[in-house]
């Protein structure tokens, strides 16, 4: 009875002289658990295996064929084939590193109902504004469908998808600029949930992740794969951390 009386006392303190304590990141996988055996970037594999191991989220990159499909994907071309410019019949035949086919943003979202990992989706910069606007809008309506609004955010490189997404997602979904040339004020103005920036500025830049917090914005830190930067970002009380071996995160994490 008097160590817990202590330990209340002690707590008690630390809180009275504006002392707390940072939860732990959040691990996501990045195009998925792609490393695990028998997966692929961008895979429904790697969506699986990423929900199968307790990952906070798993993200993924779309596009939109000539034809208005929305297909996951990260590069803009598939097997030498460009995914913009091209039909998804000629689109939808290319395999995989481990075979699958390239899934559909449906195939994947239908995928994704099945399991309860949120996503991450990442809308890439196309072509051309109305192309990003109509990805946009098709994107929007079949994560509705599957009844997967409040189990998705988005990310993008593009200050035109960007704003568009705001303007466009429900109350209270996140939407976060990937560039990393935006001060966290200004991603306040903008309207975005917070910054998602690659290592690379955020070792430049450690402030920020003060600044956002002040500003009620989090922070996520792409792509972490060494042990050393796991660390740097845990110990700097960064929010989330995408990184491609998010088994080993959470075992650090663990520790």
């Amino acid at each position: 009875m008097k160590l817990t009386k202590s330990l209340v006392a002690a707590t008690a303190l630390l809180l009275g002289a504006g002392i707390s304590y940072a939860a732990q990141p959040k691990v996501i996988a990045h195009r998925g658990y792609w490393e695990a055996p028998g997966s692929a970037q961008n895979s429904i594999r790697s969506l699986v295996k990423a929900d199968s191991i307790g990952c906070f989220a798993s993200e993924f990159d779309v596009w939109r064929t000539k034809d208005g499909i929305i297909v996951v994907n990260h590069d803009p071309t598939i097997n030498g084939v460009n995914i913009e410019s091209s039909t998804a019949d000629v689109i939808l035949q290319q395999k995989l590193a481990n075979g699958e086919t390239i899934p559909t943003l449906e195939e994947y979202l239908q995928t994704a109902q099945k399991l309860t990992i949120p996503l991450v989706l990442e809308l890439k910069s196309h072509n051309s504004n109305e192309n990003e606007r109509n990805a946009i809008r098709e994107i929007l309506a079949l994560v509705k469908k599957y009844g997967l609004e409040n189990r998705t955010e988005y990310i993008t490189f593009s200050k035109n998808g960007f704003n568009t997404l705001v303007s466009s997602v429900p109350q209270g979904v996140g939407v976060q600029y990937l560039s990393g040339d935006y001060i966290p004020a200004q991603v306040k103005q903008m309207k975005g949930k917070g910054i998602d920036y690659s290592l690379k500025v955020m070792r430049k830049h450690p402030e920020w992740i003060k600044e956002c917090h002040d500003l009620g914005l989090t922070v996520n830190v792409w792509t972490v794969n060494k042990p050393e930067d796991m660390q740097w970002c845990i110990d700097n009380g960064v929010d989330y951390i995408t990184t491609n071996f998010p088994e080993q995160l959470q075992q650090m994490l663990k520790k």
